[in-house]
């Protein structure tokens, strides 16, 4: 009897450090590559659940680019753009050289450009963009009053655990968009294919002024293991760090077994 009683602790301890701990290949990562932030990876069904750093998982940050999944389909769904819609250059100069041509939404979505989004955001307008947030229970569902930066450095907010929520519904096709709309969204995220794995995802990089600046990479892999989700967010004091969204989201994955 003292043997199983033992044997009931020991099997609690161990569900207590899967459950509230973190993963020690998770931490293990962090502190190899010397980096402060949270990641969390997690099965579709939900049995499966890898996190570092709990209390950022769960902290609400700027989800900055990450945004532009369902900023997609608002546009979309809106009418503002279409799948082979050309979005005309400005012709004003900006940092990134990629930005200053024309895109279509492909190119806008994977190169992440600032000034397409906000052509799209004007046309929409805050009040559309309020119904659409609650209506997807997308982070705090805050939009303040800057109809162009409210997902960069306005009152826009989301955690790791709900951008793993909102893609998990992305992936079922459970959100109120239409199927055409949300087949474009899935393709033009796909960041990685090979013949063992599909990855679908967004990078985002939040700088506000005076505060910290962080960096994601959220997404979700089909892989012969099954469907994954992650989210990754990093402090990064500097932005050679941005690199190590995606090196350690791969990494950890292909730790796991996620992807061979």
């Amino acid at each position: 009897m003292l043997q199983k009683t033992h044997g009931v602790i020991a099997l609690l301890m161990v569900l207590h450090v899967t459950l509230f701990g973190d993963d020690a290949t998770l931490q293990n990562l962090f502190k190899t590559y010397n980096v402060e932030g949270t990641m969390l990876i997690e099965s579709l069904d939900g049995k499966e659940r890898y996190v570092y750093n709990e209390q950022r998982a769960k902290a609400k940050l700027s989800p900055a680019s990450t945004f532009k999944i369902p900023n997609t389909l608002i546009a979309l769904q809106e009418g503002v753009i279409d799948a082979n819609s050309l979005i005309l250059w400005d012709g004003v100069e900006r940092s990134i050289p990629s930005w200053n041509q024309d895109q279509n939404l492909s190119l806008a979505f994977k190169r992440s450009c600032v000034w397409c989004y906000q052509t799209f955001a004007r046309s929409i307008g805050l009040g559309k963009y309020t119904s659409y947030l609650q209506a997807l229970h997308y982070g705090n569902a805050k939009t303040g009053n800057d109809v162009e930066r409210f997902w960069l450095d306005g009152e826009l907010r989301i955690s790791a655990y709900e951008q793993v929520d909102f893609l998990k519904k992305l992936y079922a096709s459970a959100l109120p968009f239409s199927q055409t709309h949300l087949d474009t969204l899935k393709t033009i995220m796909i960041d990685e294919q090979t013949a063992t794995y599909t990855l679908r995802a967004k990078t985002g990089w939040a700088v506000p002024n005076n505060a910290e600046h962080h960096g994601w990479y959220v997404g979700y892999v089909e892989s012969q293991q099954g469907v994954y989700f992650f989210a990754t967010n990093l402090i990064t004091p500097k932005s050679d760090v941005l690199p190590l969204r995606k090196t350690m989201s791969l990494e950890a994955l292909r730790a796991k077994g996620i992807l061979e």
